[in-house]
């Protein structure tokens, strides 16, 4: 078992009454705004965006958002850095959480699906290291000698028959993708495997995920709010996870949604409020300071997402103003609709959308008057002014 346990006991409830009463009320008022909107689709697709950049400036990263844009669509430019591949995973894992029914990221099976992916950060963990010929590189060997052994001594002439070709070529896909699979069944020889250098091997993260739990388990009679701030702060406190610190962002918010504080496919963004939080305030040595500080975060995170809304809001209705007049068959409906459906959009992703050419593409969106995003005369991305 772990040294360390988060004590409930002595919570400054006292002082915690009205921040949590004022967060659980922006984020609900928020919640029915987004439930409501004709860009409500759009303005999640931002927010999660947003907050995986943020989660890496809490981190202490930078990560622009036109760069995790591109990486996302696999339209970089460059060679993605190693914080651009966290962010990715961050992004993903709030899709994949937002996509699933409420509280399934707080059962075990989908913590045990969500760690997965986090083993390394920026390294996805299901997935066996492949060779050049899609074969787990530490299988290739025994493979490759297994295939060799088969028929030797065995004398085939020029003019074999085809078929056995493609039958043995056959037999060899069946017995790498067989070596693969058995190479993803088995996590627990991986564990055994990690290098010292990456890992604190002494660090048990299945005692201290259990113990999180049990704190969960305790503040399930708190109401909602504070129930998301509590986990949290344990969260940071026991240091759950060695390479992925911001799942317990996710999985906080993931508890508003599972309460009904949030409803569909919509998470607090938590992390674009903590951004708004001085650090010495959100790592102090208090831990009435912390949760205070993490409640005044889920108010900024709910002011912001209602700033994000209206700007969004008026944005389309400007856009909608420059359709009036327009011939039925012209394209620039669709790229409203696309503008508003995602951050940012490129030459690529108009082209294919609307099925136009690379001249036309860049037209209609200087037409729009979108504000391009990257300053670059290649590989350039517009959006939202």
């Amino acid at each position: 078992m772990i040294s360390m346990s988060y004590d409930l006991a002595n919570l400054p409830v006292q002082s915690l009454l009205k921040p949590i009463s004022g967060a659980g009320t922006a984020l609900a008022r928020l919640d029915e705004r987004i439930a409501r909107s004709e860009v409500g689709s759009g303005w999640i697709e931002r927010s999660h965006f947003a907050d995986a950049c943020a989660s890496l400036w809490i981190d202490g990263e930078l990560v622009h958002l036109e760069d995790l844009v591109l990486h996302d669509a696999s339209h970089d430019i460059r060679t993605p850095t190693h914080e651009l591949t966290i962010a990715r995973d961050v992004l993903r894992t709030r899709r994949r959480i937002a996509a699933q029914p409420p509280g399934w990221a707080l059962t075990p099976d989908g913590l045990r699906s969500l760690r997965r992916h986090n083993v390394v950060a920026g390294q996805a963990w299901p997935t066996a290291s492949l060779g050049d010929g899609g074969i787990a590189e530490s299988e290739a060997p025994a493979v490759d000698a297994d295939l060799a052994g088969e028929g030797e001594g065995e004398h085939i002439d020029d003019g074999a028959s085809a078929l056995d070709a493609e039958l043995a070529a056959i037999d060899a896909v069946l017995a790498r993708s067989e070596a693969v699979l058995k190479k993803a069944a088995a996590p627990t020889s991986r564990s055994r495997e990690r290098d010292p250098l990456v890992y604190d091997l002494d660090w048990d993260e299945d005692a201290r995920l259990e113990e999180w739990r049990t704190v969960l388990r305790q503040a399930d009679h708190y109401p909602p709010v504070l129930q998301a701030i509590v986990a949290l702060d344990a969260w940071n406190q026991l240091e759950v996870l060695q390479h992925a610190p911001w799942l317990g962002r996710d999985l906080a918010a993931s508890i508003l949604r599972q309460a009904g504080v949030t409803t569909g496919p919509h998470l607090a963004a938590i992390n674009l409020g903590l951004k708004t939080i001085p650090v010495d305030r959100r790592r102090h040595h208090s831990r009435e300071v912390r949760l205070l500080a993490i409640a005044d975060g889920l108010i900024a995170a709910a002011e912001i997402g209602l700033k994000e809304h209206d700007r969004l809001a008026l944005a389309r209705k400007m856009m909608e103003r420059k359709l009036q007049g327009r011939r039925v068959s012209s394209k620039l409906p669709e790229l409203v609709e696309l503008v508003m459906a995602t951050p940012l959009v490129h030459a690529g992703t108009v082209t294919k959308t609307l099925g136009v050419t690379p001249q036309a593409a860049r037209r209609i969106v200087l037409e729009l008057g979108l504000r391009e995003m990257t300053g670059r005369g290649r590989f350039r991305a517009w959006g939202l002014v």
